[in-house]
């Protein structure tokens, strides 16, 4: 299957078909529309910011991006690599908090709290296991079982 090449622009006014038929010629295939529209009553959110951020990012300064948060990465290696170890969720949490770990809102880990990361962990997995940290890591995890 070919790799897709996808860009997301941002509509400022409205388009002219002319617009669609220049990205067609470009070899360019709508793939989604999205709409959106002001709620009423309701406050707007800041430009740049949308939905939540995924645990192990944050906002960067200018408002529009999101970078790694480090101390949330260290936390998902921790996370990555206990797991790999094939311990319980509630070893995880335990060795989170030990290693003076908290989540976003400041409380604990608890075994629930590690289990609702899962989904995060699968996505973020990919990027962590080819860091070249991780091959340092996994050396001393072989070493150790």
């Amino acid at each position: 299957m070919p790799k897709m090449e996808r860009i997301r622009e941002v509509v400022m006014g409205p388009l002219d078909p002319e617009y669609f038929t220049q990205k067609a010629e470009a070899g360019w295939e709508l793939a989604a529309v999205e709409w959106q529209r002001k709620a009423p009553g309701e406050e707007s959110q800041p430009a740049g910011v949308c939905g939540d951020v995924p645990y192990g990012c944050r906002v960067a300064d200018d408002g529009l991006h999101l970078v790694e948060n480090p101390g949330e990465i260290e936390a998902l290696t921790l996370m990555l690599a206990l797991i790999v170890q094939d311990c319980s969720f509630a070893r995880i949490a335990e060795a989170l908090n030990q290693n003076g770990f908290r989540t976003r809102d400041g409380l604990a880990w608890t075994m629930v709290r590690v289990y609702n990361l899962l989904p995060r962990l699968i996505e973020v997995g990919p990027q962590v296991f080819s860091n070249e940290s991780w091959v340092d890591r996994r050396k001393q995890l072989s070493r150790a079982g």
